[in-house]
């Protein structure tokens, strides 16, 4: 999936994110976006505004609707609102739609078809998300639960890399993208513990070189602090498998009391 554009997060760039992550490209700035809310006249200000501070569209984001919607135009696209009337009186399959753009209060984000998949575009997210055509309804349903305004994005989109390329060769995805706020945490955990295991080793600067078993079964205590996040049960086996391996078959738990009663000091300062 790298011939998919995907931004991610910065600041509060999520409009600009939305729209490029749906034109697959680096269509709009934070400059022109301002330019295009600019354009939207004072009269169309005011209308907005005829309710008063306390207009339920006004308070809403309508405005940030309005510049999504006149940004897109230059593309010849156009924004429908997914559970209106009008649509649903439509009956359209959403597998059958090209792209959708999300929306809850000042976060905006995309779900667009490439080649014969769906892909989630959240920007929030480390990488692109792929969608299967049957849960596409459901995940559109349950932004909707969430207080997520739905729009179908109507027109033909630029032609890109990633479409025509997925068009010959479906995308797998062994495990879905992690939010960037959960990526940052678990580096920052790992860090931690590497500086943790590197205070260890330090300890024994002025012992003894470490025989061969003992340096095995360092080594496999070291890998033991790492924390590689693997997500299904087939993965966690093979992490297992892998650090078995330091050790042979024979009496693993007789050679690891040895080395416990050799460094008893080393052990309690791990746990």
């Amino acid at each position: 999936m790298e011939s998919i554009f995907h931004e991610k997060q910065e600041g509060s760039l999520c409009a600009q994110h939305c729209l490029n992550n749906l034109l697959q490209g680096e269509y709009f700035s934070p400059v022109e976006l301002s330019s295009v809310a600019h354009q939207l006249d004072e009269e169309e200000r005011m209308r907005m505004a005829e309710g008063g501070v306390t207009s339920e569209d006004y308070c809403t984001g309508f405005f940030s609707i309005q510049v999504i919607s006149n940004a897109l135009k230059v593309w010849g696209l156009e924004l429908i609102l997914f559970n209106s009337p009008e649509y649903q009186r439509l009956r359209i399959n959403p597998i059958n739609e090209r792209s959708f753009i999300c929306n809850y209060k000042e976060f905006w984000f995309t779900v667009r078809k490439l080649g014969k998949q769906w892909f989630n575009l959240n920007s929030l997210l480390t990488g692109p998300e792929l969608v299967s055509d049957t849960y596409l309804a459901l995940f559109l349903a349950q932004l909707q639960q969430e207080g997520y305004s739905v729009f179908v994005v109507k027109g033909d989109l630029p032609d890109c890399e990633a479409d025509q390329l997925l068009q010959m060769i479906r995308a797998q995805q062994m495990h879905r993208p992690k939010p960037i706020g959960e990526e940052l945490a678990q580096l920052k955990e790992q860090r931690v513990h590497k500086t943790d295991l590197e205070r260890v080793l330090e300890a024994n600067d002025g012992s003894a070189m470490l025989d061969e078993d003992e340096e095995d079964l360092q080594r496999a205590l070291a890998l033991s602090c790492q924390e590689i996040d693997m997500e299904d049960e087939e993965a966690d086996l093979r992490r297992a498998i892998q650090l078995s391996t330091n050790l042979t078959s024979e009496e693993p738990w007789k050679r690891r009391e040895a080395y416990f009663e050799k460094h008893p000091a080393q052990v309690l300062e791990n746990k």
